[in-house]
């Protein structure tokens, strides 16, 4: 019986399938339970397709109620059954960029006392139990303040969980908590190969969301369901523009779609390495063993 169960916390819908949607369709693939916690619908994104543009938050601040519709067909071509908003599909509001006057929204995720939200998410982790948890790290992987927050949350939260003196329900400790992660070097890659590739994307340039490769732990090999996550970023149609094996936000600045995505173990013990697996620091360290599984060491 496959008894491995995986809780992600993103900040908003497209992101698991950006992020995480390799590994998230390759562990429900395998049978493990897979479940999404979504922090915001998502609300301040910016709008591709002209024809959508009404949607934005500055017209008919309708745009989270549609990408909640995204989110449902991008879970179901990653074959991930359970998904949930962070206490209730609008309870937090998107916050936008750092330093805009969403971030001072009532709602805003951004402005959410921590142990409350922690709280809703404890609610979640002691009912699904889960062994790993996946989230951003402490810049949120790029600045983002709800990808900040989320990290915040899911942090607290699994402290809490632990707790048998907080709140309702048996305590649950998660065993394994991870950052996600690009390498530099992998970024490095796309960057040259996209300007040799015609895509109609503008290259990109700015490196400077990667991660040391040295800092990299753990690797997912999930190759074989690069078709799921390409289907599952194309429902995010006001978001994302995919030109397999390339896509672009509202910047058009051209990405890889990874159907290996890497990671970084924040707390928990690490696992043993995959037979025959070191990571090439592309020079900005030595090469490394990496765990080749997100449960690799769990009891």
């Amino acid at each position: 019986m496959n008894d491995r169960r995986m809780l992600l916390v993103h900040a908003h819908p497209d992101d698991e399938s950006i992020g995480t949607g390799a590994a998230m369709a390759r562990y429900a693939a395998e049978g493990a339970q897979v479940t999404l916690v979504t922090c915001t619908l998502g609300e301040e994104g910016e709008i591709i397709p002209p024809e959508l543009a009404h949607l934005a938050a500055d017209r008919d601040d309708a745009l989270g109620r549609w990408r909640i519709g995204e989110l449902d067909a991008a879970c179901a071509a990653l074959g991930v059954a359970d998904h949930r908003f962070l206490g209730g599909a609008g309870r937090w509001r998107d916050s936008g960029m750092m330093g805009v006057a969403a971030n001072d929204h009532p709602r805003a995720f951004w402005r959410a006392d921590l142990d409350e939200a922690a709280g809703e998410l404890v609610k979640v982790i002691r009912e699904v139990r889960p062994q790993v948890l996946v989230t951003y790290d402490e810049n949120g992987f790029y600045g983002h303040p709800d990808h900040i927050q989320a990290y915040r949350v899911s942090w607290r939260a699994c402290e809490l969980a632990a707790d048998p003196g907080f709140g309702d329900g048996e305590p649950w400790r998660v065993a394994k908590f991870y950052f996600t992660a690009t390498p530099r070097s992998a970024m490095e890659r796309a960057a040259e190969a996209m300007r040799d590739a015609g895509t109609g994307f503008l290259a990109a340039d700015d490196l400077s969301f990667g991660c040391p490769d040295k800092v990299v732990t753990t690797e997912i090999d999930a190759r074989p369901q690069l078709p799921s996550k390409i289907a599952a970023m194309r429902a995010h149609v006001t978001q994302i523009t995919v030109h397999a094996p390339w896509f672009a936000l509202s910047n058009n600045v051209g990405q890889e779609v990874l159907g290996v995505e890497h990671f970084i173990l924040r707390s928990g013990a690490p696992g043993p390495a995959g037979p025959g697996v070191a990571y090439e620091a592309g020079g900005l360290g030595e090469p490394h063993d990496l765990e080749t599984d997100l449960f690799t060491g769990v009891q």
